[in-house]
């Protein structure tokens, strides 16, 4: 329950109590400043307080933009401000001070929420202020300006804003186009049942895997039922961050939900196509498999990127100003996310191919997509790095480390190279060869050799070498992605030159498996909250210690025993992951991540 403080005396025929409690305040009046400091130390310290000025005019949306967001400890509209329980000291302070500075004044009562706003600016608080755009939200100070401002109300129609606020200001042209026209209303339509975006997400996660389940069949009529129900599910995907936004019912649990689920679908029905594939005589679980390490790989290189250049300094380039151009044509900007296969475009695509050919031209389709989008978007941030002066700072360079997921072998090689690290562009480098060098010998040599251990051996040193610096040079950013491929790259391959029934599926839950820990380490980032606890790490080994171990059980192992050896590899590491994610995201220190969603 949330406390609204109405200060100042009620006017006449104004709806605002209405309003508030209709967004679900209790309302209590407040003659002046001392009184509404009275009312807010009556108010349980567990509660949103909100002070309110009586003379406020504006739409109902304004006020819920400004009064309901979760996110925020404290925000304001003109006229109110509001602090959640952990922001209720401030708030008070700034009241108590405002209210001490007003005795015995004659307007007292009048501008009691924007001093009281003023009063937290100047003390330092961080106040979110909404993009309210054609809403009106004032405080009129007269009766004539009362009555332009009801009137400018009445022209804007409040609610067909908060339609059109619910969709993303950014998304993919599929999406934009062909999905949010409609899945607005599908939002509203839920709002006004009582629905919550956790629900819909978890609709969709359910629609996703009945349709890879449809897939799994291998019929053609499961074919085309998969394909209807993919789509069906981003449908969902999109009604819950709409709903978001249309009702402000934002969660930690919720952001981290959306993020999780959306990869948790796809990879599942690529698994629901290898095995519809199969029933029908075909094997294209190394293509699945090939589909998720790519896909994820450009996760990698998005937020790697995006980590890097987070809070640099000096942050320019030319290549970022051609960019820049090119977004002011209207048809380039269109063209540039389309090409880069964003989820929207991505899905589609699969949902076509998938109803109307095979999961093996499916999956060919997909891959030469993916790669090229990757090409796109790895060689435009390549450039940019290249060309523009940034000086990166330590969170970067943190956060590229906890990224790059080294373990203990890592750690111990660091130890002896004594900080001896390499220079410029030898990083990255060192990253890409060391890779390269462990995923050739794994596939050139074949399963059961010992060189792919050799390999991994090279590798560990090489990436001791690439991060026995902090990550600030133009391109360090690369080496989270290098070392994902390395390490995925090398399971595929070595499970692949298994030759026997079962080892795919294996390595896709492996890696599965892996690619969620990764994940979760970005949305750690994301919140501040870190890297997973350094436990978690040493506990699964590290990615170089995932990498020699499966080199080494390859050679040690038959290939029916190796098969078995993934697959418990891949329930041990799905089980500490996902207990500890689970834990962590659940528990009440968990960061408030609002994210509005990957394009890729």
């Amino acid at each position: 329950m949330s406390t609204a403080i109405l200060t100042g005396q009620p006017v006449p025929g104004s709806s605002l109590e209405n309003d508030l409690r209709s967004l679900g305040f209790d309302v209590l009046m407040a003659a002046d400043a001392a009184e509404a400091e009275s009312r807010l130390a009556a108010v349980p310290a567990d509660r949103r307080v909100a002070l309110v000025d009586a003379r406020f005019v504006g739409h109902p949306h304004a006020l819920r933009l400004g009064l309901t967001d979760p996110r925020f400890p404290l925000a304001a509209v003109p006229g109110a401000v509001t602090a959640q329980p952990a922001a209720r000291q401030a708030l008070t302070h700034a009241l108590v001070r405002e209210t001490a500075g007003a005795a015995g004044a004659e307007t007292a009562a009048d501008g009691v929420p924007d001093r009281v706003t003023g009063a937290l600016g100047t003390d330092g608080a961080e106040i979110h202020r909404p993009e309210l755009g054609s809403l009106v939200a004032v405080v009129p100070a007269d009766p004539q300006t009362r009555n332009e401002a009801r009137q400018a109300v009445a022209a804007v129609d409040d609610e067909a804003v908060r339609l059109k606020s619910a969709v993303k200001s950014r998304d993919g042209f599929f999406t934009t186009f062909f999905i949010s026209p409609y899945s607005r209303y599908l939002a509203r339509w839920c709002a006004r049942r009582g629905l919550t975006p956790n629900q819909v997400t978890t609709a969709s996660l359910l629609t996703a895997l009945i349709a890879a389940g449809c897939a799994a069949t291998g019929t053609r009529a499961g074919f085309v039922a998969a394909g209807v129900l993919l789509i069906a599910s981003f449908v969902l995907d999109c009604t819950d961050g709409q709903l978001a936004r249309y009702a402000l019912k934002y969660s930690t649990l919720g952001a981290w939900l959306d993020a999780t689920f959306d990869r948790a679908k796809e990879y599942a029905y690529y698994a629901g196509l290898a095995l519809g594939a199969a029933r029908g005589g075909d094997d294209v679980w190394a293509l699945a498999l090939g589909a998720m390490i790519l896909q994820t790989c450009r996760h990698v290189v998005d937020f790697s990127f995006n980590e890097a250049n987070h809070d640099a300094t000096a942050n320019t380039s030319p290549t970022a100003a051609l960019s820049g151009r090119l977004d002011s044509v209207g048809w380039t900007v269109w063209v540039r996310r389309m090409i880069v296969l964003p989820i929207g475009e991505r899905w589609a695509m699969i949902a076509v191919l998938t109803a109307a050919t095979t999961p093996r031209i499916t999956f060919y389709v997909l891959l030469v997509g993916c790669a090229f989008a990757a090409t796109y978007t790895t060689a435009g941030r390549v450039l940019r790095s290249l060309t523009r002066k940034a000086r990166r700072t330590d969170r970067a360079a943190l956060a590229l480390a906890d990224l790059a997921d080294t373990g203990p072998l890592v750690g111990a090689a660091r130890r002896v190279l004594g900080g001896r690290g390499l220079p410029g562009l030898a990083v990255p480098a060192a990253a890409l060869l060391g890779g390269a060098a462990v995923v050739a010998c794994s596939a050139v040599t074949g399963y059961g050799s010992p060189v792919p251990v050799a390999g991994a051996l090279v590798y560990v040193l090489a990436s001791a070498l690439a991060v026995a610096r902090p990550l600030k040079g133009a391109l360090d950013w690369l080496v989270p992605p290098f070392f994902r491929a390395a390490e995925y790259g090398t399971v595929l391959a070595l499970a692949a030159g298994a030759g026997v029934n079962g080892a795919l599926p294996a390595a896709f839950g492996l890696v599965a498996a892996v690619a969620y820990h990764h994940y979760d380490t970005v949305y750690r980032i994301r919140g501040n909250a870190g890297a997973p606890p350094a436990w978690l790490v040493r506990a699964i080994g590290g990615q170089e210690g995932r990498t020699l171990l499966v080199t080494v059980l390859a050679a040690l192992l038959t290939a029916s025993q190796f098969k078995v050896a993934l697959t418990v590899l891949a329930v041990a590491v799905a089980l500490l992951v996902l207990a500890e994610s689970i834990r962590f995201w659940v528990s009440a220190g968990a960061p408030a991540v609002h994210d509005e969603g990957e394009t890729a």
